[in-house]
C-alpha cells in the first residue's frame, strides 16, 4: 500500500523525533559485523529525510548516539563516530538539494573533534535552509538535559536574575537543547522494542507513541508514511474529552 496517498498534508506532525534502532540485530540476521548495520542505516537515515521534506515535515529529530551509547565496546564507538564524520562529508548535497537545516542536540563538546569540527561545517553550510529543520541528537541523554536545565535556573534564581515565581514551562523550554523546536507530535522507534530510552522526556509529554517490528536498516519512506498515517487516525486528545474536540 502507498500510504503517501492516504496521508493529509494539512495535518502532519509538526516535529517527528525516531529512535533508530536495530542496526546491529539486521546486521547479525544477515551474518555480519555490527558496524555493516550501522552503515545500512544511513541509507534509512538519507530515505526517511527525504520523505519528510517530500511532503512537508517542518521538524525531524533522529536519535543517533545517546549517552549511554559511550559504554559501547570501543571499536563499535569509533565506527559509529567514523561514519557520523563520513555520513555528514557525503549528505551535505542531500541536505542543500532539499533546502534542509541540520541542527544538534546534545552533548556535542563530548563527541571527537574530528566529529565536531565536520558537524559545525554542516551546520555553518545549511544554516539558510528553510524548508525543515534536522536535528541530530548526539551524545544525548534526556536526564542529563534536564539535570543540565534545572542547575542552569537554579544559579540564575541563586543569582537573582531570575525569580522562582516565574519559573514556568517556558522558562524550562528556554534551557533545554530543543529551545527551537516545537513539542514532538510523533515518536517513532523501530525494531519491535518498545520503551522511550532516555529520549526527549519532557519533549514527548503530548506525542502519539509508534512502535514497528522493521528493524531500521530495512525502514524507508513509505514506512514512515505509514506512521503518519496512522498518527493521523488517532484521536489526541491533550486531557480533554472526544465530546469537547467535537
Amino acid at each position: 500500500m502507498n500510504y503517501k496517498d492516504n496521508i493529509n498534508l494539512d495535518k502532519l506532525p509538526a516535529h517527528i523525533a525516531i529512535i533508530m534502532d536495530g542496526n546491529g540485530r539486521w546486521a547479525k540476521q544477515k551474518g555480519l559485523l555490527r558496524a555493516s548495520g550501522h552503515e545500512e542505516g544511513t541509507k534509512a537515515v538519507r530515505d526517511v529525510v527525504e520523505g519528510c521534506a517530500e511532503i512537508g515535515v517542518k521538524n525531524l529529530t533522529l536519535y543517533a548516539f545517546s549517552t549511554e551509547n559511550w559504554n559501547r565496546p570501543k571499536l563499535e564507538v569509533d565506527t559509529l563516530m567514523r561514519l557520523l564524520v563520513s555520513s555528514l562529508k557525503k549528505e551535505i548535497k542531500t541536505l542543500m538539494d532539499n533546502d534542509i537545516r541540520l541542527n544538534s542536540i546534545g552533548n556535542i563538546s563530548s563527541l571527537p573533534k574530528k566529529a565536531r569540527r565536520e558537524l559545525q561545517d554542516v551546520i555553518d553550510k545549511t544554516a539558510n535552509n528553510s524548508r525543515m529543520v534536522l536535528s541530530l541528537a548526539l551524545s544525548y541523554g534526556s536526564r542529563e538535559e534536564l539535570t543540565n536545565c534545572i542547575r542552569q535556573i537554579a544559579n540564575k534564581v541563586k543569582s537573582e536574575e531570575l525569580n522562582p515565581d516565574a519559573v514556568d514551562e517556558s522558562v524550562i523550554n528556554e534551557h533545554l537543547y530543543t529551545r527551537n523546536l516545537p513539542d514532538v507530535d510523533l515518536l517513532i522507534r523501530t525494531s519491535g522494542e518498545q520503551r522511550i530510552s532516555n529520549f526527549l522526556l519532557w519533549q514527548i509529554a503530548y506525542a502519539e507513541l509508534y512502535f514497528t517490528k522493521i528493524l531500521w536498516p530495512d525502514f524507508r519512506r513509505n514506512d514512515l508514511f505509514e506512521a503518519i498515517y496512522n498518527y493521523q487516525n488517532r484521536e489526541r486528545r491533550f486531557g480533554k474529552t472526544s465530546e469537547q474536540l467535537s
